[in-house]
C-alpha cells in the first residue's frame, strides 16, 4: 500500500480506504464478514475508514469503532458526516451549530473515539448561513475533537463561498472534500479539482466503481447477477447507470484490463489515482477478497498509451461556455 498527503497537509493516508455506506450489518453472519473486511483492509495497509451518523442509524459508526478498537490509535484515520437526519426534531437535521456539534459528540461516542481525524459536511445545507457552519467546524478543530474537516457533494459555488467566508472570519482551514468521482461521472474535472489544487485540498472520491458498473460484473445481453446490487438496491442508482452507453464502455474498458493484466476494477480505481489531487479512492468491499483486489490498484500506473485510449473510450466533454 502506498500513501499520499491529504492534499498540502501533513496527514498520510492510504490509496485506497474503504468507507461504510454498504456495510451490511443484518445478522451475525454479515456482522462477521464486514469484520473481516476491516481486518483485511488494516492488514493490507489501509489506514483510512470513512463513516457516517446516517448510516445505518448510527450502528455503521459503533460498528466501524469496535472493529478499529483492537488496533492502536495513531495507526489509524477515521471520518465520519453530518447532514442527514438523525431523528423527528426541527434541529435533527442540517449544519446548523446545534446539529453538528450534538451529532459529532454523538459519533464520538459511538465510536468510543476522543476526536475524529476528518468530519465532513454531507451535504450542503440551504438553510444554515455558511459562516456558522463554518465557525461550527473550525471551533471543533480548535477543541480537538476534530483534526480535519471538510465537505462531500458541494457545487463549486458553495465551496468558493465557503473558503472565502474562512480567509474573511480567519478560521481554521478546509483540507478535503468527498465528490463522487468515476470513470463516467468525471463532473470534479470540470471546476472542482483546480478550485482544490489552488487551495491544497486533499480529494477522497466515493462511488469510485459507479456502483459496481465498473466491476465488470454487470454485461449488455446478460441477466442481472444474482445477489447484485442490481437487484435489490432501494433507490436503484447501479439500474440508472446499466445503459447501453455505459456497458459498452465497460466492455472496451474490459479490453484494456485484460491486456494489462489486472481486473477491471483495478483500472477504474488506479485511474482515478492518476490525478496527484487524489488523496486516497474511498471502495467498499462486502467480501475480503474484494478488498484485497482494491488494495493491488495502490501503486499500479497505467501505461500512457492505455490512458490515450481509455480517454477516447470515455469520450468525456467538459462543459464549456465560450463568451464573446
Amino acid at each position: 500500500m502506498q500513501y499520499r498527503n491529504l492534499g498540502k497537509w501533513g496527514l498520510k493516508v492510504s490509496e485506497i480506504s474503504i468507507g461504510s455506506w454498504m456495510t451490511d450489518l443484518n445478522g451475525l453472519g454479515a456482522a462477521e464478514t464486514a469484520r473481516q473486511c476491516i481486518r483485511a483492509a488494516y492488514d493490507a495497509g489501509v489506514n483510512f475508514f470513512d463513516c457516517a451518523d446516517a448510516y445505518s442509524g448510527g450502528e455503521a459508526e459503533k460498528f466501524l469503532g469496535s472493529a478499529l478498537r483492537d488496533y492502536k490509535r495513531s495507526s489509524y484515520v477515521v471520518s465520519s458526516k453530518v447532514f442527514f437526519p438523525t431523528g423527528r426534531g426541527a434541529n435533527d437535521w442540517g449544519l446548523s451549530r446545534k446539529h453538528i456539534i450534538e451529532q459529532l459528540d454523538s459519533s464520538l461516542k459511538n465510536m468510543k473515539l476522543d476526536y475524529l481525524d476528518m468530519y465532513f459536511c454531507h451535504r450542503f445545507d440551504p438553510t444554515t448561513p455558511i459562516e456558522e457552519t463554518m465557525q461550527a467546524l473550525s471551533d471543533m478543530v480548535v477543541q480537538g475533537k476534530i483534526l480535519y474537516y471538510g465537505v462531500s457533494e458541494w457545487s463549486p459555488v458553495q465551496i468558493c463561498k465557503a473558503l472565502s467566508v474562512i480567509r474573511e472570519l480567519h478560521l481554521r482551514p478546509m483540507n478535503v472534500i468527498q465528490p463522487q468521482y468515476n470513470m463516467v461521472d468525471r463532473y470534479i474535472e470540470d471546476e472542482i479539482v483546480q478550485i482544490c489544487t489552488e487551495n491544497g485540498i486533499g480529494i477522497v472520491p466515493f462511488s469510485p466503481l459507479a456502483q459496481g458498473l465498473l466491476t465488470g460484473k454487470y454485461r449488455k445481453g446478460q441477466p442481472l447477477p444474482a445477489g447484485s446490487r442490481a437487484t435489490h438496491q432501494a433507490d436503484k442508482q447501479i439500474n440508472n447507470l446499466l445503459t447501453d452507453d455505459n456497458l459498452d464502455k465497460v466492455e472496451s474498458l474490459s479490453k484494456i484490463a485484460a491486456e494489462l493484466g489486472v481486473p477491471l476494477s483495478v483500472l477504474a480505481l488506479s485511474w482515478i489515482l492518476r490525478l496527484p489531487q487524489i488523496s486516497s479512492v474511498i471502495t467498499g468491499a462486502s467480501n475480503p477478497e474484494q478488498l484485497e483486489t482494491n488494495a493491488a490498484a495502490s501503486g499500479f500506473k497505467i501505461p500512457a498509451d492505455a490512458l490515450s485510449e481509455i480517454e477516447k473510450i470515455l469520450n468525456y466533454r467538459p462543459f464549456v461556455r465560450k463568451v464573446g
